[in-house]
């Protein structure tokens, strides 16, 4: 029996799918529509782990079924890169925020390309982008103004190693 060359064999495949754009969603409005959406990862120094792999599959098989039964499929990822994890990472390590967020955001879209997700990577988001986060904050606002967002004071539980506010789950056992 010959010998899988998994190397040779699923780079050649991912090097044709970016090629042809094959998973790309179209404007054809004549097909049936699916959506499939994943939380973003957020793209910490530490890479993917199984667990991005794990929760992502089940949406992979059904995207690609559906495709298979010829709908138009959207199937984006993003990058849900804001937030401490990254200021207290370029704190520590004396990189600039964005520097590490763009670096992070190219190791994990070469991880997440290698194990062969059919992403469209033609539409792919970044919190952090300003052409993204400028539309969070335009809604954030109106909420505000309609009332459906305040402020106030209340206790919280709060790291001070990591300078975070912890869910009562994360908070218990004295460690975050």
């Amino acid at each position: 029996m010959k010998e899988y060359n998994f190397s040779a064999i699923e780079s050649k495949w991912q090097k044709y799918w970016d090629e042809h754009k094959t998973f790309e969603a179209s404007n054809d409005f004549s097909k049936k529509k699916f959506y499939g959406l994943v939380e973003f990862p957020y793209p910490s120094g530490h890479g993917m782990h199984v667990g991005h792999i794990k929760a992502y599959s089940g949406l992979e098989v059904v995207s690609r079924k559906r495709r298979l039964q010829g709908y138009n499929v959207l199937f984006p990822i993003g990058f849900d890169a804001y937030g401490l994890p990254t200021e207290n990472t370029a704190i520590k390590t004396g990189v600039h925020p964005r520097k590490v967020t763009d670096d992070n955001i190219k190791k994990f879209t070469g991880q997440l390309k290698r194990v062969g997700f059919s992403f469209d990577w033609s539409r792919v988001i970044d919190t952090t982008d300003e052409n993204y986060y400028k539309w969070t904050q335009w809604i954030f606002l109106k909420m505000f103004e309609n009332g459906l967002v305040f402020r106030d004071k209340t206790l919280v539980n709060y790291c001070p190693s990591c300078k975070v506010v912890l869910s009562n789950e994360d908070s218990q056992g004295g460690h975050c």
